[in-house]
Parts: structure tokens; C-alpha cells; sequence
């Protein structure tokens, strides 16, 4: 422990012994374990941890960290199909340039006396994000879209005072278990049953499990499996009936091409927007967004941050800063709807640069590339012999189930793919065992004809 403490860290602030001397002596303590008394002596540990050496410059250490990041593999190294609630996008270099920015960098807090400029970027991300929605309330982002989706649900059941949510039995695995993580201990996460040739979810399985006790109805749109929802406006109007609210899953970058889910009956809509100008990163770059109308019931059920403008004292200025703050947990702590802490503020900004650079016209025209895209590498896939592509009988969109059986499984394939440097699509035989040998695959506008070509191509040598 001596030699520890002997050892001055220049990363690390304050490790001289004099400047540690001095600080004891400043709050009259002998050692630093005098800080720790309280813990009983049988919960201390009592020798050095085991830990390699210390990296005593800071070029060594950049070093050492940078030889243990490149061990990892990107898709910059393979030709990425994989998508499943994470997809390969272009980013435009202005989002990287202006989310790098000092001033934006760290965009979780702050008040509007010091964040004019901040707090601005934040209330046209949610304008902008509002007229993509046709919404007219939109959040502060949460921590991803699952935690959004979660949200929603609670959101719902406060409202009206309804303990059940019914979801597709089409969900993702993981959002799922996210959900009912945060719904427990008080509300019940129900599926429902979908039509096997469609994928779409079951309007007879919806009437048998909806009750009055069903406090809100979530679909997806498109949804996990890439599908789109079409009866979204029978299924909001069966859950108006019941007295539930109609909650739907977005991706915001199907927007230029799809309809809104607020002109189909949704009363929330929730989703993920790193599809707007976000890297694929290792567990980072998502971030949720929450939307619903303008209206009391809605806008004070939001745990999360909202942004508005209004006039100053000084005539001709207006100011940015919370919409009824009272409601959140940092104005009633423990008494808050839901409690929220630091949320992804960076990302929101980063989306509404996206969302400002592409406008509506290139908001269009990158929903129709990405449907033109993934309609041709599902045709390609779907001429491959012993293939069933698409699996479902709808339009998708991004994404689509390839079959694959009876022929090699999909792990196998997978590896024969990445042996030809391509990531193939996501392995859906322990999520969706009832449908069989199958993998959920991806494309965007980053993909080209060739990209296309070569993948189908690798595929029929997979497959044999």
C-alpha cells in the first residue's frame, strides 16, 4: 500500500503526497482511511488489489487503450446487414462537427439564465420532431427507445388508472424485457398474437385479451420484423373503445414515407432515433422520443424535460427553458411521476441537425432509397433456391425475415458470411423459434446495388 501511494499519477489529480498532505491537514485527518471508519473493519479489503501496473505517461497509456480498441471489429471492417433496433446510417459530418462543440457537448442540464443556446437547439430538435410526428408535444430524449416505449406504457396506465398493456408478440425480446423491468411490480405486460402470413398483429387475438382493464394497446410500425403495420387506425379504434390509450413504435426515419402514426388513431408515439444522425456504437448513440398532443392529461404525465419558448421582459426577445417543470422529479424528487436524471440531450440536438440539414423533401427522399433498397435485396434473396424471402406477406420496410430452412442453420451461414467479410442478418432462431431456421436482415441508404449483389451472391454459396 506504501508503494501506492508513493506512486504520483499524472492523470490522476492530487496523487502527489504533498498535495495529499496538505489536504489531510486541511480537514485535520491522519491518513485517508480516517474517511472510511464508519465501514466495519471485516467489509475492508485488506491488501493491494490485483491490478496490472500503472501506466505513468500519458502516451503509454493512449497506447495500451488503443491496442485493446483495435481488437474490435466495426462495420467499417465488414459489410453490415445486421439491424434488429440498431442500423447502419450515414452521418452526415456536420452532426459529428456541431455535437462536438463545448458548448453542447455536456447537454443534459443547465439552466436557461446560462443555456440560451442549448436550450434552443433542444426546442427545435422537438419542433422539428414534432411536425415529422404531426405531434405537438415532444421530450427532452430519454436514455433509448425502450425506456421511451416503458414511458409510454406507464404513462398510459397513470392516466387511466389501469393496471395492463397489451404489445405484439412480435416485440423484440430485449425491449420486452426492458419493458416489463420497468413496468413491474404494478402493471402487466400482455402479448398478442399475430397472423402467420402477414406478421401483423391479430385483430381477433386483440378483442379476446382487451378488457377494462387494459390500460394501453402498443403496436409498431414498421415493426421489429420490418413489416408494416397496416390496420393501425382498426387497432387504435379497438383500444378507444376499451377506454385504452393506442401507443405507437416509430422509427423516425420511415417518416418521409410513411404516414405519421398520430393520422391512425395514436394517442403516444415512441421510438429511437439513431436512425438521425448516430453512429452504430458500442451500447451508445441511442437515444427515445415521446410524443402526444398538446393537451393537459398528456403533457403532465412526461417524467421526462420539455422545452418551450416565450417572450422575455425585453420586447422582441423570446427565451427557451422547461414546460411545466413542477411536474418532474427534479422540482418534487421523490413525489415525481417517474423518476429522470441525466438524459441524452446530445443526441436530441444531434437529431434536430439531422432533421434541419435533410428537411422534408430529403426526409422523402431517403425512406423511398432505403424501401427501393430493401424491396430489391429481399427479391434477390427470395430467388435464392430453398429461400423464403420475405417470410412475411406485407410491405417492409429496412428490414425483413429471411427463411432459410430446411437448409444450413442460420449460425452456420452467419459464419460463412463473415469468412467473406459480410455481418449477415440477425439470428432469430432462440427469439422466434416458431419461425424456424431465420434471420431478420437489414438495409439502408448506405447499401449499394453492389453491396446487394455481393451479399445475395455470398448467400447462395452460404446456403449449399
Amino acid at each position: 500500500m506504501s508503494e501506492e501511494k508513493a506512486i504520483v499519477y499524472p492523470y490522476i489529480p492530487n496523487s502527489a503526497p504533498a498535495v495529499q498532505a496538505e489536504m489531510l491537514q486541511a480537514v485535520g485527518a491522519q491518513s485517508v482511511d480516517e474517511f472510511y471508519q464508519d465501514i466495519p473493519d471485516s467489509l475492508r479489503l485488506k491488501r493491494s488489489m490485483n491490478l496490472p501496473e500503472p501506466f505513468l505517461s500519458e502516451y503509454a497509456l493512449r497506447r495500451h487503450v488503443e491496442q485493446i480498441l483495435a481488437k474490435n471489429k466495426s462495420c467499417q471492417d465488414y459489410l453490415s446487414f445486421l439491424g434488429a433496433g440498431c442500423s447502419q446510417h450515414y452521418v452526415p459530418a456536420v452532426c459529428d462537427e456541431v455535437n462536438s462543440r463545448t458548448e453542447f457537448l455536456t447537454a443534459y442540464a443547465g439552466e436557461p439564465y446560462e443555456d440560451h443556446g442549448r436550450f434552443q437547439a433542444l426546442f427545435e430538435y422537438t419542433s422539428m420532431m414534432g411536425e415529422l410526428l404531426d405531434m405537438d408535444a415532444v421530450n427532452v430524449p430519454t436514455y433509448d427507445g425502450f425506456q421511451a416505449t416503458a414511458t409510454a406504457i406507464r404513462m398510459a396506465a397513470r392516466m387511466t388508472g389501469r393496471h395492463q398493456a397489451l404489445v405484439p408478440a412480435t416485440i423484440s425480446a430485449d425491449k420486452l424485457s426492458k419493458i416489463r423491468d420497468y413496468c413491474e411490480p404494478d402493471i402487466e405486460i400482455a402479448p398478442v398474437d399475430y397472423d402467420r402470413q402477414t406478421g401483423q398483429m391479430s385483430l381477433n387475438a386483440l378483442r379476446a385479451k382487451i378488457s377494462p382493464k387494459t390500460a394501453a394497446v402498443l403496436f409498431e410500425n414498421p415493426s421489429y420484423l420490418g413489416f408494416i403495420e397496416t390496420r393501425g387506425d382498426e387497432i387504435s379504434k379497438l383500444a378507444h373503445e376499451h377506454g385504452a390509450e393506442c401507443i405507437v413504435g416509430a422509427d423516425p426515419i420511415s417518416l418521409g414515407v410513411l404516414a405519421p402514426p398520430a393520422h391512425y388513431g395514436a394517442d403516444i408515439v415512441c421510438g429511437d432515433i439513431q436512425p438521425l444522425g448516430m453512429h452504430m456504437q458500442f451500447g451508445g448513440g441511442h437515444a427515445g422520443l415521446i410524443a402526444t398532443r398538446d393537451e393537459e392529461r398528456y403533457v403532465m404525465q412526461y417524467p421526462s424535460r420539455l422545452f418551450g419558448i416565450a417572450p422575455t421582459a425585453v420586447e422582441g426577445e423570446y427565451g427557451f427553458g422547461d414546460v411545466a417543470y413542477e411536474r418532474t422529479s427534479f422540482a418534487v424528487r421523490e413525489e415525481g411521476k417517474e423518476w429522470v436524471g441525466t438524459a441524452a440531450a446530445l443526441w436530441g440536438i444531434t437529431a434536430g441537425v439531422y432533421l434541419a440539414l435533410m428537411g422534408p423533401q430529403g426526409m422523402a427522399e431517403i425512406g423511398q432509397g432505403i424501401m427501393q433498397r430493401s424491396r430489391y435485396a429481399a427479391m434477390q434473396i427470395g430467388k435464392i433456391k430453398g429461400v423464403q424471402c420475405p417470410l412475411f406477406q406485407s410491405v417492409h420496410f429496412k428490414e425483413f425475415v429471411v427463411s432459410f430452412a430446411p437448409r444450413r442453420p442460420v449460425a452456420e451461414i452467419n459464419q460463412a458470411l463473415l469468412a467473406r467479410g459480410i455481418l449477415g442478418g440477425k439470428d432469430l432462431t432462440h427469439e422466434f423459434p416458431q419461425l424456424g431456421n431465420s434471420a431478420l436482415y437489414c438495409v439502408t441508404e448506405v447499401h449499394t446495388k453492389q453491396d446487394i449483389d455481393r451479399l445475395v451472391n455470398a448467400l447462395e454459396e452460404a446456403v449449399r
